[in-house]
């Protein structure tokens, strides 16, 4: 097996212990990156670094919760004092379906929080490091659902929507720099036991387009260093895409929310 080169400079992936944030680890060690893991504490981000070391490549992990702006701004004021960092993903993201309604202030906060106000921090604090660095890539993980709002969802697809055109704008502002942007929009993936379960509560609707974590990080990676900057998952999910731009919302709206509401259990319909 041919080695890739090892790098001097660190990869930081956030949401790394599990899912498409820990393969993407993976594919990024493969290529000889040193990474810093970030992850919530408590969700056996050792295992995932141990892994990453048996690539012959450096592995950190920071447990943190990124809900918090204060506990973002210690990350990154802790990252640039350490370290010389070239790749960033921002993967990390929470999800859920509930009504509205029912939800919780905490709930609808931290949906907000670590999809739309952690990545951006992230990025801003860690901007200059990056543009110190020969060259430089950004990937912030978006969603299928951000083409299209969708009930009993809400906030999730709106706060993914921020994700695609915050990146989109800021692939364009630092197109004449060293930093490279793109933005991914996965489809269904199987990542955890809750979220297994919600896919197939959706049925047919639901598992169009779905994809394995480790085939996903797989595109990921190479589409990015390919200098992609709106990334899609498979032919599905190009086909879902391009039917989200020509369906008119009255009815892809009811569509999609129909099939979203199979999530919730019965009691709560």
């Amino acid at each position: 097996m041919i080695m890739a080169e090892k790098k001097t400079t660190f990869a930081l992936v956030t949401g790394a212990s599990q899912g498409l944030g820990r393969y993407i680890a993976m594919e990024l060690a493969k290529k000889g990156y040193n990474l810093i893991l970030v992850a919530l504490p408590n969700e056996n981000i050792q295992q995932v670094a141990s892994q990453v070391k048996a690539l012959a490549v450096e592995a950190i992990y920071y447990e943190t919760d990124l809900t918090n702006k204060e506990n973002v701004l210690a990350l990154t004021e802790w990252v640039n004092q350490n370290f010389e960092v070239s790749v960033l993903i921002n993967n990390a993201g929470k999800g859920g379906t509930q009504s509205f309604q029912n939800c919780n202030a905490d709930y609808i906060d931290s949906i907000i929080q670590l999809n739309i106000t952690a990545p951006a921090l992230i990025i801003h604090q860690l901007l200059p490091n990056l543009k110190k660095q020969e060259s430089a890539y950004i990937l912030n993980v978006s969603s299928m659902a951000s083409f299209s709002p969708i009930g009993y969802k809400t906030v999730y697809p709106a706060s993914k929507r921020f994700v695609q055109h915050f990146s989109r704008g800021l692939y364009q502002e630092l197109k004449e720099t060293n930093v490279f942007v793109s933005v991914v929009h996965p489809g269904p993936m199987k990542t955890n036991k809750d979220v297994s379960q919600r896919i197939e509560r959706q049925g047919s609707l639901g598992r169009i387009g779905l994809l394995s974590p480790e085939k996903a990080a797989k595109i990921c990676i190479n589409r990015l260093f390919k200098k992609d900057s709106l990334i899609l998952l498979g032919w599905a999910n190009h086909l879902n895409w391009l039917l989200m731009a020509i369906i008119p919302i009255w009815i892809k709206l009811p569509l999609l929310t129909t099939a979203v509401r199979r999530e919730l259990k019965p009691s709560v319909q």
